[in-house]
């Protein structure tokens, strides 16, 4: 719930304090922000044509996550120590993996940011230790510096020296990334968006100066999809701003069933820079 991660929360204007009154939060300037009745806020630090993902997109995901198929992302994530503070999903979407994470440290709360409404309508509900804010991930983000412990950021943009503000000096910054290999079997059959085969080196070189890598780990896992999920699979990605959910159907129903597809990604973690020159 948002009273649980108030605390690190501040005004996205001025950068003051939030306090609860009734249905809203309010900082001493008098800046007020709503609560939305699904249980999320906007913290919009300025309007911005950027809206996210689509209803159709997030319940794509919600269908295609719900089956339990990135699992192996999943595990990846809840290895890492969520050292001191809250734990942060940059493009959290639903708050799968947020969720995951707080499941697996029953002493953290956790921030759920996107740019997405109906995202966040369901990340709201996602977890009781897990508060939803709407907010563009390049702008100054409403979180306190120095605040959190552990940084997620699975298949979003990021804001290098943002994510290095908000991050605490012995926190981590964890990033999950597609491979060449990600979804290969899908890229030609519903014409998918590629991926660069050096992506993981380009995260890095966009990071620095901010960010030094400590640990990259390659995920590398099966999928027997039925149609249905590769579709979800399809339609919850990118490629759903190129081609109507009619047509990725019909063209994933030309597959061979279940279509088998490989899931190929990098889970790296990522110091703050200014730790790493301390001698962390």
């Amino acid at each position: 719930m948002l009273t649980d991660v108030l605390p690190y929360l501040v005004c996205p204007h001025c950068g003051n304090d939030l306090v609860l009154s009734g249905t809203s939060l309010h900082c001493s300037n008098r800046h007020s922000f709503d609560i939305a009745k699904q249980g999320y806020v906007s913290l919009l630090r300025a309007q911005t044509n950027f809206t996210g993902d689509t209803a159709a997109m997030i319940e794509a995901r919600s269908t295609f996550l719900g089956a339990g198929h990135y699992d192996p992302i999943v595990r990846e994530l809840v290895a890492v120590d969520p050292g001191p503070g809250c734990v942060t999903d940059i493009g959290a979407g639903i708050g799968h993996y947020l969720s995951a994470v707080l499941d697996a440290n029953p002493d953290r709360v956790g921030i759920a940011l996107d740019a997405a409404k109906p995202a966040l309508k369901r990340a709201a509900r996602a977890h009781e230790r897990l508060g939803a804010v709407l907010c563009d991930a390049w702008q100054p983000l409403p979180i306190r510096t120095g605040s959190t412990g552990l940084v997620l950021n699975v298949f979003a943009p990021r804001n290098p020296a943002e994510l290095n503000r908000i991050l605490h000096p012995l926190g981590k910054l964890v990033v999950v990334a597609p491979t060449e290999r990600h979804l290969g079997e899908l890229v030609s059959a519903v014409d998918m968006l590629t991926v660069a085969a050096d992506k993981g080196d380009q995260v890095s070189a966009r990071l620095a100066p901010y960010f030094t890598e400590e640990s990259r780990v390659l995920c590398e896992f099966p999928m027997a999809l039925p149609h249905r999920d590769a579709a979800a699979l399809v339609g919850m990605g990118p490629t759903a701003f190129h081609a109507e959910a009619d047509e990725i159907a019909a063209r994933v129903r030309g597959l061979t069933e279940p279509v088998a597809v490989t899931g190929s990604v990098t889970v790296t973690t990522y110091l703050p820079v200014s730790t790493v020159e301390s001698g962390r």
